[in-house]
């Protein structure tokens, strides 16, 4: 396992790619959230209203409710596409057959894969945060305030989650042996998520929930709601691993 981790890790911190994405998805989101910020102070009364959290509540408070609502949907496809990469390319670039000639088992290198990218995730949810709140300081909110403190908390904890219900996209991977199938199922995920929140069951839809809860600071999904995700994240993971212990070179 260990020689299986090193390999991974270096696969994802040599990548033009893995380091393309890491950088959208922190400094995106980030500069997304300031625009908007900075677009407040000159908005119309018909432009306020599309701010949404940045005029009302406004403040630090505000500016991360906005955050979560841009991370829950660009963050999903920066995952969705980091796993497709991680788990598509050996299809795509044909390194698939060299794992095959390795005396490390499919599921090991699949199960070394998932920590890398679960500590990638950990990463970019701090990193991220502390973007949101060096932008902040920038685009002039001030100091930050005692009641933004569970709101930041929020922050990570949303990024963590959207990584999570991410997962399923390297499974699509695996099955259709390439990065569009991983990318097209993240932006599937996306899309029903919406559908979902529109129709009033997004807090019973385990992969819109944690974008509803981090907005709504945790009114409109139960504890009991957002625990759906622990089941998710483990099917998920058990049908990855599976299916890299049955891989074939032929199918």
């Amino acid at each position: 396992m260990h020689a299986a981790l090193v390999t991974e890790a270096l696969k994802v911190y040599r990548s033009r790619t893995a380091r393309a994405i890491t950088v959208i998805v922190v400094l995106g989101i980030a500069l997304i959230c300031a625009s908007m910020l900075l677009a407040v102070g000159t908005a119309d009364a018909q432009m306020a209203a599309k701010l949404g959290p940045l005029i009302d509540p406004g403040g630090w408070v505000g500016y991360f409710a906005a955050a979560a609502q841009v991370t829950s949907a660009a963050g999903l496809l920066g995952c969705g596409a980091l796993l497709s990469w991680m788990f598509g390319r050996e299809f795509g670039e044909g390194t698939i057959t060299g794992l095959f000639a390795l005396p490390v088992k499919r599921h090991t290198i699949a199960a070394a894969k998932l920590i890398i990218y679960a500590l990638w995730a950990l990463a970019v949810s701090v990193s991220l945060v502390l973007a949101l709140v060096a932008f902040g300081l920038v685009s002039g909110l001030g100091a930050v305030t005692v009641e933004a403190v569970p709101a930041m908390g929020r922050q990570v904890a949303l990024t963590l989650l959207t990584a999570t219900i991410a997962i399923p996209a390297a499974w699509a991977a695996t099955l259709g042996r390439s990065v569009l199938a991983g990318i097209g199922t993240a932006i599937g995920i996306l899309v029903v998520s919406q559908v979902a929140v529109v129709a009033g069951t997004g807090g019973w839809f385990t992969f819109a929930a944690p974008a509803l809860w981090a907005v709504s600071q945790g009114t409109r999904v139960s504890p009991t709601q957002l625990a759906l995700i622990i089941p998710l994240v483990l099917g998920s993971c058990s049908l990855i691993l599976v299916a890299w212990s049955r891989l074939q070179l032929d199918k």
